[in-house]
């Protein structure tokens, strides 16, 4: 067996280890407000999550193109396997430490902040695709702020509508709501995070010469749907601690809003080929739900130690993909 198709069957297994983690990281955010208002038992709310993940990412496959192509080059960038393992682990080891320490950070982030670092350390920085690049770092930094805008707009309608109903027997309804928009949103989480992955395995392909086509083949879209799917089984608890219940206390009204806010948003993205953070989506649009429920209800000490790790995660996800791209490229 070859150096270089050890090397890419190391890359599709962290590929797929980072979609697993995705699953029980960022799969947590999309069942979080359903589970602590208890329209769904948790278990029942991870069986659901899993299944719509997997259906959602095999639904499409444009997101996952653009991480194949909009980073990097993947037809010219040297020693592109070494680039794309440095970047997988690197953001394996930022989402673990994450999610050891509860912090609903991005995925999304790390990943492609990850890519970045290990290709300017292999090639400077002309090997990075600028203009696509920054298109999705727009999208990062917009998709958050859409999210919180939608969600103070949604839920102020929403306060409208029911203004004069029994607040009880009107969470009550939601609650039954709450079901069908947790699905929803577990759908378009998996139409977008699960391509992430299904990209990366795609760039190595290409970048070790195995295929000369951006297109998502079959076994990769298959085996990066079930990874999430298997990761979003194992649940993640300290997520949905953070995300359900210390950003603000979410009742059933407030989680349809939020939940409806997050799905379309990312469901949106998809739509246009772009990466997202879910994480960032999902926590933006319970803050802007939070805001126009009771400002002083949300607790901004939570959402302000969520919005630094939002900030930092891109720089440091870089530094370290090019310190372990240095590592590996002198073991290989």
């Amino acid at each position: 067996m070859d150096t270089l198709l050890i090397i890419t069957i190391l890359i599709v297994f962290f590929a797929l280890a980072f979609d697993f983690i995705n699953g029980f990281h960022d799969t947590a955010n999309a069942i979080a407000t359903s589970v602590s208002t208890k329209a769904l038992k948790p278990r029942h709310a991870i069986i659901m999550a899993a299944v719509m993940n997997f259906v959602g990412a095999m639904t499409f496959t444009g997101v996952a193109k653009t991480i194949t192509k909009d980073i990097v080059d993947p037809f010219t960038l040297p020693n592109g396997s070494i680039v794309i393992m440095a970047a997988l682990i690197s953001a394996i080891i930022w989402n673990l430490v994450t999610w050891y320490f509860g912090i609903p950070s991005s995925s999304s982030h790390a990943l492609i902040g990850s890519i970045a670092g290990a290709a300017i350390a292999a090639a400077g920085f002309g090997s990075i695709k600028w203009s696509g690049f920054l298109n999705i770092i727009e999208a990062l930094i917009l998709s958050p702020i859409l999210a919180f805008g939608v969600g103070y707009l949604i839920y102020s309608i929403i306060k409208i509508v029911f203004k004069n109903n029994n607040l009880t027997k009107t969470n009550k309804q939601f609650r039954r709501i709450q079901i069908l928009t947790a699905a929803i949103q577990s759908y378009a989480h998996g139409t977008n995070d699960a391509q992430k992955a299904m990209g990366i395995i795609t760039l190595a392909l290409i970048a070790n010469g195995y295929t000369e086509s951006t297109d998502i083949q079959l076994w990769v879209q298959i085996s990066c749907a079930l990874a999430m799917g298997l990761g979003t089984s194992i649940g993640g608890w300290k997520i949905i601690k953070t995300v359900g219940g210390k950003i603000m206390k979410i009742r059933p009204i407030n989680g349809v809003a939020a939940d409806l806010t997050g799905a379309a948003i990312i469901f949106g993205a998809t739509l246009i080929h772009l990466p997202v953070s879910t994480t960032h989506v999902i926590s933006s649009s319970i803050l802007g739900v939070g805001s126009a429920h009771r400002i002083k209800g949300v607790k901004w000490g939570t959402a302000q130690r969520m919005i630094i790790t939002w900030f930092i995660t891109l720089p440091i996800s870089a530094t370290v993909a090019a310190l372990i791209y240095l590592l590996l490229n002198l073991i290989f």
